[in-house]
């Protein structure tokens, strides 16, 4: 049951002293990392931190499709379209981590697109009709991402658009020419 529903309790909560308070405070938010990590950006962290936050997980990014195989390396025992699933959605978790943090949308969807991006640039074979590595549950969760970043972009305040048209519209060619749109 949560507070708000429990009005008697959250009485009782708002009648306690400032200091059972503070100790009940500081106990929560360390059961909580996602809390922690919030409170810690917001409390501790300047605009500094935030380019930094957002340059590591650019560069994190870049590195995770960096350091998978090439196409050429891989053996029909072993899947490009497993890999590449796994590494797109654990870098879109990285994002989704960020953005929870954060809140910042610029970022979110200048990474999104640097996931896209780079995937369509490092392995466009996977996405073609007759692609040997073509999965149609990589192409469905790709086209998803896709999908859902349009909007995201749409969103955004037109100053901010501007600074991502070019990556926006690589994308959409790309997915528009490989029908992932």
């Amino acid at each position: 049951m949560s507070l708000h529903k429990d009005l008697e309790l959250k009485e009782a909560v708002l009648n306690l002293s400032q200091k059972e308070k503070d100790k009940l405070l500081v106990r929560l938010v360390g059961k909580d990392k996602m809390l922690m990590k919030q409170l810690h950006f917001r409390l501790l962290e300047s605009e500094v931190d935030l380019t930094e936050r957002i340059e590591n997980l650019k560069r994190d990014i870049s590195n995770l499709f960096r350091s998978m195989k090439r196409g050429s390396n891989y053996s029909r025992n072993y899947s490009l379209d497993k890999d590449l699933s796994a590494h797109i959605r654990h870098a879109n978790g990285l994002v989704n981590e960020h953005e929870k943090i954060t809140k910042d949308k610029f970022s979110d969807v200048e990474c999104r697109l640097l996931i896209l991006n780079d995937v369509f640039e490092r392995y466009p074979g996977v996405f073609e009709k007759d692609s040997y590595y073509a999965s149609p549950k990589l192409l469905s969760y790709v086209q998803a991402r896709v999908r859902m970043v349009v909007p995201k972009y749409e969103k955004l305040h037109e100053d901010f658009q501007f600074d991502l048209r070019d990556q926006f519209q690589k994308m959409m060619d790309f997915a528009v020419e490989n029908n992932l749109d």
